[in-house]
């Protein structure tokens, strides 16, 4: 299994990242994709990469999550960090993000758009997949990704919306991250989408925990973990037609295609 959203460069995992990695690949992680969300992380999503290493493979995407944005931010500064931080990686990044929209923080929503446009366009020249957030945002998300002459792909991280929207998304070359929101029974409407999805587009899907947040059904109040990945997984197979191991192989080949370019 590879989770393919995991924050575990974040605080709350500073004192036992390296137990939270032997307990996940115990439970059959094999990978993780450790998403950037500021400058000032970049270099720690590095360290965890190369410290990890033993355990578990680890790959990273750099980016500028919306949460972390300033009022003013000036996103031509932004893409200078990113240019330079690219170049000087010691651990090459394998997509940029997680970057996206967000309507529910005070960072404005024209600033936001702005520091998205230039970051999907650096993303582009870089030929490079995008790591998108999304939050009541989905409209706006797919409006920016039109002004790009070309993308190479990416995922929609924590994908929950309509099968036109799916559609939508899936049509630009996009995956869909899944993750713990499906675990719940009362997420009717978010299950019924998944359902289509996985038994019209299984070769759009990956793996995800979102960890330390996005706590899976029955584990409410509890630091979420890679090592809850199977709870996803599950789920899946529930809703489908096909068993927890063609899930599991079909989203890690889907995980190759993203972000290792492997047909």
């Amino acid at each position: 299994m590879i989770d393919s959203h995991c924050h575990l460069d974040l605080a709350a995992f500073s004192n036992d990242w390296t137990d939270e990695l032997q307990r996940a690949k115990k439970a059959g992680v094999t990978r993780l994709l450790v998403p950037g969300t500021q400058a000032g992380q970049w270099q720690q999503q590095q360290q965890l990469a190369k410290d990890a290493s033993s355990i578990i493979p680890i790959d990273i995407a750099l980016g500028a999550h919306p949460y972390f944005l300033h009022h003013d931010e000036d996103e031509k500064a932004l893409v200078r960090q990113l240019d330079v931080a690219f170049e000087e990686a010691v651990i090459a990044p394998v997509a940029v993000g997680e970057i996206g929209l967000d309507s529910h923080i005070d960072v404005p929503i024209e600033t936001q758009k702005r520091c998205l446009q230039v970051q999907l366009n650096f993303a582009q020249q870089r030929q490079l997949p995008v790591i998108l957030h999304h939050r009541k945002s989905h409209h706006r998300l797919l409006e920016a990704l039109t002004k790009v002459n070309r993308h190479y792909g990416g995922v929609v991280h924590a994908f929950s919306g309509s099968i036109e929207v799916a559609k939508a998304y899936i049509h630009k070359g996009l995956y869909l991250g899944i993750g713990g929101t499906v675990t719940y029974p009362r997420a009717s409407k978010t299950r019924d989408t998944l359902a289509y999805l996985l038994h019209h587009f299984p070769g759009h899907l990956l793996l995800e925990t979102d960890a330390p947040d996005m706590p899976m059904f029955g584990r409410q109040g509890k630091r979420s973990s890679p090592a809850y990945l199977l709870d996803v997984v599950q789920t899946m197979a529930a809703l489908s037609e096909h068993s927890e191991q063609e899930i599991i192989s079909f989203t890690t080949a889907n995980y190759n295609r993203c972000f290792k370019g492997v047909e």
